[in-house]
């Protein structure tokens, strides 16, 4: 474990560097403003830089056995739990490119990442507005079907605060319906243990990504959304170390939610 002061300055050092690369990144999106696939790609190769690198200052070692498996799938939807502030920068590290993330509206309060992120065109998802927000996915999968681009997006639709497993919002799979492209789960195990809640210390660890295969969308249908939605979580459940898999009484309301159709 890093002390509180090595991790302050793991933090401010990983911090200037985000800052320094999303400056330099954020000129050349407003070069590129007129060409949102190219800002996308541009992004996608920020990603593969300060994503890897603010990693390494958490003290994480990513562990990706499959990793080439992400972009022999493309173009897909890339589904990933979300545990940690650490899963963002692991998301745009492994997303590949032409992999357009989705992100919460709110990220832009974040400086230079979210500023940057505003600019990217990747696609910005306001949560308190649903109309607009499903209008947004529908225009998203036009456009990546279009171009065969990919999509990037933590199902679950906010950060989990034990590390187990939420249920999973149905964005996923209409976009997947849209698209016709396969669903490729994104498995990330104990990052929610890197940063200790309370303190300012990172915990030096090796992160597991598992990467499974695709999962044929070709016959999903709307009216079987929410089988669709209970298929990919299953299998998060099925992979995940028990630690993080739901708790009893979650999984119990969920099923509860989801009546008829079970997990």
């Amino acid at each position: 474990m890093f002390g509180t002061l090595g991790s302050l300055i793991r933090f401010l050092v990983g911090f200037t560097w985000m800052a320094f690369c999303s400056t330099a990144l954020i000129i050349v999106a407003l070069l590129l403003l007129p060409f949102r696939i190219a800002r996308i790609k541009v992004c996608n190769f920020y990603g593969k830089v300060v994503g890897r690198s603010i990693s390494f200052f958490a003290g994480v070692t990513p562990n990706v056995p499959e990793r080439d498996a992400i972009s022999r799938a493309m173009p897909a939807i890339y589904v990933m739990n979300h545990t940690s502030t650490l899963d963002m920068f692991l998301g745009v590290w492994l997303c590949p490119y032409g992999g357009c993330g989705v992100f919460k509206k709110e990220i832009v309060r974040v400086p230079f990442f979210g500023w940057l992120a505003a600019l990217s065109g990747h696609l910005l998802i306001d949560r308190n507005n649903k109309d607009r927000a499903v209008e947004l996915l529908r225009d998203t999968a036009v456009f990546v079907k279009k171009h065969r681009l990919g999509i990037w997006i933590f199902p679950e639709g906010t950060r989990s605060r034990d590390g187990r497993l939420l249920p999973f919002k149905k964005g996923f799979v209409h976009l997947a319906i849209a698209t016709g492209f396969p669903v490729v789960p994104v498995i990330v195990h104990g990052a929610h243990k890197n940063w200790e809640k309370g303190t300012f210390r990172f915990v030096p660890m090796t992160v597991d990504v598992d990467v499974l295969p695709p999962i044929d969308t070709s016959t999903w249908k709307e009216e079987t959304t929410q089988e669709h939605v209970d298929q990919v979580h299953a299998q998060f459940v099925k992979h995940l170390r028990d630690d993080q898999k739901p708790a009893p009484a979650a999984e119990l309301a969920s099923l509860g939610d989801a009546a008829p159709v079970a997990r």
